[in-house]
């Protein structure tokens, strides 16, 4: 259990201590297969086998929501749609007009919703009352507000902000990577993207950050808004100026810590979403010193 992306949400610290409570409001909305004539079904699914909704280790609880997709392309309806109106037209001698053929799609995709391919998918969160987080395992903040708009349904009165900074992802990087200095604990890595207030562009992929070029670009008014780091040794991401935390990857000096420890797969999940929790609060408080603190932070 290692989340790859981090989208970050603050709550009041000590929201859902007991995790009970919250289990029990999200069975209400658990997972159902889809009907034949849906395209989708969202809800919550055991994070870890058939256990609890809401899994708790050490007043961290991991969440699970689960989405059934049906795989039923544009490009197949339209198939079976033009056949169907091709064997109107020589059956009954007229050509099949534009409302018609609208029509036909839509009970062609009727009709083929039942037979089509299912995928799931989930997406996980991680609540952290003592520290006032919540932090959705997503890429980009479609799949992060599915999760929130879902949770929303679920859970009274959810009382979810938005990160706000004393000083914006861009500016500090921008300035950590003019002084060639990272933040105490963090080292800069050899990814880096940089932008003008035209929209032009340059980004470096495993490229030392070292020597003249990198400067100039600031110099001349890019500013810098993805850059890779290490944070202690231990975790290595991608941070862009949204405060979105992407490519993240757990060091071989942690994943070596729960080696040999688990006696089995449950006891393995639940070492590695200690660790995990554990490792990324710090992270987190260390990421926000460096930043410059929080405005309006959770009591």
């Amino acid at each position: 259990m290692w989340f790859k992306n981090l989208q970050l949400y603050r709550i009041p610290v000590g929201w859902a201590k007991d995790g009970s409570h919250l289990e029990e409001q999200l069975s209400a909305r658990r997972l159902q297969p889809c009907n034949p004539s849906d395209l989708q079904s969202v809800g919550w699914v055991a994070p870890e086998n058939e256990g609890a909704l809401v899994h708790s280790i050490n007043r961290q609880h991991l969440l699970a929501l689960g989405v059934e997709q049906k795989l039923l392309p544009a490009s197949v309806v339209k198939q079976f749609a033009g056949e169907r109106a091709k064997a109107i037209e020589e059956t009954e001698g007229r050509r099949v007009g534009r409302k018609e053929m609208r029509e036909l799609r839509e009970s062609m995709t009727l009709e083929l919703l039942p037979r089509a391919f299912i995928r799931r998918r989930t997406t996980f969160g991680w609540i952290d009352p003592l520290n006032g987080w919540l932090v959705i395992d997503a890429a980009g903040t479609a799949k992060a507000e599915e999760f929130l708009e879902h949770f929303r349904k679920s859970v009274d009165a959810l009382p979810v902000k938005l990160l706000k900074l004393a000083q914006s992802p861009s500016s500090a990087m921008t300035a950590w990577v003019a002084a060639a200095q990272a933040p105490t604990g963090f080292t800069l890595d050899q990814d880096l993207e940089l932008r003008s207030a035209e929209n032009a562009s340059v980004r470096y992929v495993k490229h030392t950050l070292e020597g003249e070029e990198v400067p100039r670009h600031i110099a001349s008014g890019k500013v810098v808004t993805r850059l890779g780091m290490t944070w202690r040794q231990r975790i290595s991401f991608l941070l862009d100026e949204k405060m979105q935390i992407k490519r993240l990857a757990f060091l071989d000096i942690l994943k070596e810590e729960a080696d040999g420890q688990a006696e089995n797969d449950e006891d393995r999940f639940n070492l590695d979403f200690t660790l995990m929790s554990g490792e990324l609060a710090r992270l987190l408080d260390d990421l926000l010193a460096a930043l410059g603190g929080e405005i309006d932070k959770p009591a």
